[in-house]
């Protein structure tokens, strides 16, 4: 396994366990709207502002404390995965993650280390990727787990894994009800159902970097690189959808963007709010961090 490969998986990994974080962000989301056809209502059917109800809705999921978690995402040709699992918030982003690489660029990678799926372990520093034996005998010195803990990764990204670092320790998952609160374009969409459950419908679109910048603890300097890794990725605006249901608890999430990658799309869907979580870390001698791996690779 050359340097260049074992570099590009293992950025993908941190990519795919990002994007299952940043669904979790969005776990309890459910939304409020501007309403422009009407407010929506509340429980005694009396029209109630659309920004009490994203308050709720930001109440109810702060106690819920976990979910579990169903959803697929794609990134252009880059990737498609699945990712099945139970995400909790009461102390940063914790939870036990399958995710299954079903096409692009990344499933090819992870081919070429016997692997189609990665078991993900989040804890408050940081992540942890099974990578199987493949990995452990070619370049984890037989270690089976691997260590991203978000201040290396904040090191490796910059201003990005900064605003990740921030947002994976300190934000709940009604990071997307945030977001459709500052974004001032929300509409509700009307009655639906959602795999058998009755289910509000918001819709809203979000500057995503303007929204970063204000939900994170970055400097000038790191704000103005955040806005060209995002400006480099071709990603300005950011459609976003929830569906919500009568206890106020997020039940679906949809959130699209355009990159110079192609379209980014991920659809989310939570349950069992309030289901057990336990996450252990991975035995210290079963486990080899990211920034070693990367150190012991020859230069390519």
């Amino acid at each position: 396994m050359n340097s260049t490969t074992m570099r590009r998986t293992g950025l993908s990994i941190a990519v795919a366990a990002a994007l299952t974080g940043l669904a979790a962000c969005g776990s309890g989301d459910s939304g409020g709207s501007s309403d422009k056809a009407g407010g929506a209502k509340d429980k005694g059917g009396i029209n109630a502002s659309p920004i009490a109800a994203l308050r709720t809705v930001e109440k109810s999921t702060d106690s819920a404390d976990t979910a579990r978690i169903d959803g697929t995402t794609t990134m252009g040709s880059q990737a498609s995965m699945d990712m099945k699992g139970v995400m909790g918030w009461s102390d940063g982003i914790t939870g036990e993650v399958t995710v299954t690489f079903t096409g692009g660029a990344q499933a090819q990678q992870m081919q070429q280390m016997g692997q189609s799926k990665i078991d993900y372990r989040y804890l408050k520093n940081g992540f942890y990727a099974n990578m199987g034996d493949k990995f452990a005998a070619q370049a984890g010195g037989g270690k089976h787990w691997l260590e991203y803990d978000y201040d290396t990764l904040a090191e490796m990204s910059g201003a990005a894994g900064q605003a990740f670092q921030d947002q994976m320790q300190n934000t709940t998952p009604n990071q997307s009800v945030k977001m459709l609160l500052a974004s001032g374009d929300v509409k509700r969409v009307g009655e639906e159902e959602v795999r058998g459950t009755k289910a509000t419908h918001y819709s809203g679109e979000v500057g995503i970097a303007d929204f970063t910048a204000k939900s994170t603890n970055l400097d000038k300097d790191q704000l103005t690189e955040l806005k060209k890794q995002f400006e480099q990725a071709g990603m300005e605006t950011q459609t976003i959808d929830i569906w919500v249901n009568d206890d106020d608890l997020l039940v679906k999430k949809v959130e699209k963007a355009d990159t110079k990658n192609g379209a980014f799309s991920q659809t989310a869907y939570y349950s069992d709010y309030g289901t057990p979580l336990s996450v252990q870390k991975p035995p210290a001698s079963d486990t080899v961090s990211f920034k070693d791996v990367m150190n012991k690779q020859p230069a390519a």
